[in-house]
């Protein structure tokens, strides 16, 4: 994952994170896949998936792609891999390929989101701040009970996941970092964010 601009001074936890009001989000539409792609190749190194490839994944998961705007201007996207058990375990194995993952390992929609995987996020200037509405996508009754996981590729990418609760996790997948849900954490850890956040649980943007 990969951000070009943009930074988190303070700390927020991923599901507190502010609704801004100057960047929409929501899921893609197939006719945007190409500028997604485009735009993952230029932000995020080391991408290799093409928008072929993309739209494949897109299809068998309309919510797993989501794109960031800003008065009607592109600013950004993000994309998950909504993981199922076999594809949870898989994960922490290290034994799905990240780059062609196979649609065994991902949840159909009869099946539990086991773990998300951010798959790569891609933003510039203040397409950032779309962070808060997709962390809201993410609290929908078919994923919040997932915790989300991530690799980041860039120090920028990697300063994302310490200020949003992103913590290194041991597993056979290097550099896997892990943001465990607030409400599956023991109370003496709970951020007092929870209250937030489940206020956001239905969030519809």
């Amino acid at each position: 994952m990969s951000m070009e601009r943009g930074s988190f001074a303070a700390r927020h936890d991923f599901d507190a994170l502010p609704l801004s009001p100057d960047v929409d989000v929501r899921r893609a539409k197939f006719s945007e896949i190409a500028a997604l792609s485009q735009l993952a190749h230029r932000l995020v190194p080391g991408v290799r998936i093409g928008a072929t490839e993309l739209a494949k994944y897109f299809a068998f998961d309309p919510e797993s792609i989501l794109t960031f705007s800003r008065k009607g201007n592109l600013v950004g996207g993000m994309a998950f891999l909504f993981l199922n058990d076999r594809g949870h375990d898989a994960l922490l194995l290290d034994e799905i390929c990240l780059t062609a993952p196979e649609t065994r390992y991902l949840a159909s929609a009869k099946e539990d989101v086991s773990a998300i995987y951010i798959w790569a996020i891609a933003a510039t200037g203040r397409g950032v701040a779309g962070l808060g509405k997709a962390a809201a996508h993410l609290r929908q009754l078919r994923f919040r009970n997932a915790d989300c996981y991530a690799q980041p590729s860039t120090v920028a990418g990697r300063d994302i996941m310490k200020a949003t609760g992103f913590e290194p996790v041991p597993s056979f997948q290097p550099d896997l970092w892990c943001y465990e849900r607030p409400w599956h954490r023991q109370p003496t850890r709970m951020p007092s964010a929870i209250i937030q956040a489940r206020s956001f649980a239905d969030a519809r943007y």
